[in-house]
């Protein structure tokens, strides 16, 4: 047997509702095992220190950096990419008021607003301001300034019925 297969740690968790049995790396990060693994391209690469959001997927309903989280710490966890989202009338939602308010210029911090976002609202159905700006805190945009994504955000929070 080879060391590397003697370093192999068992993992177990679930994908956009879909099971994985795989063996990973003690360093293997998340954000690898998602890209390279699983060939989910959608969650993006920024940073790589947990300041940028462009990684951002929800894990057992949080918000989280996939960059910052090893893949063996999501032993029987839960995660959903953006790509876990296509068919979410939620996700349709915010994706659409992206468009039409201009939340979306270049595309790059997209998948990881809308991750924020949708987990935020998956846990609030009304958030205040300030929770949505919270919840916003660790996504970085260069493009928009901001305002059209929070205008976007509103907009389907007022749509949402209580």
């Amino acid at each position: 047997m080879s060391l590397l297969a003697e370093n192999l740690i068992p993992l177990s968790l679930s994908v956009n509702g879909r099971p994985y049995q795989l063996s990973v790396t003690g360093n293997t990060r998340l954000l690898d095992l998602l890209r390279q693994d699983l060939g989910l391209t959608g969650t993006k690469e920024g940073c790589a220190v947990g300041e940028c959001g462009v990684c951002t997927v929800v894990m057992d309903d949080e918000a989280v950096c996939s960059c910052m989280i090893l893949a063996a710490q999501c032993q029987d966890r839960q995660i959903v990419t953006i790509e876990g989202l296509k068919d979410d009338p939620l996700a349709q939602q915010l994706q659409q008021s992206f468009i039409k308010r201009g939340g979306v210029q270049c595309g790059f911090c997209t998948p990881g607003v809308l991750m924020s976002t949708w987990a935020l609202l998956k846990k609030y159905h009304r958030p205040s301001q300030q929770q949505v700006l919270d919840a916003l805190e660790g996504n970085l945009c260069r493009c928009t300034g901001y305002q059209p994504i929070l205008n976007a955000i509103n907009a389907v929070i007022e749509d949402i019925t209580p």
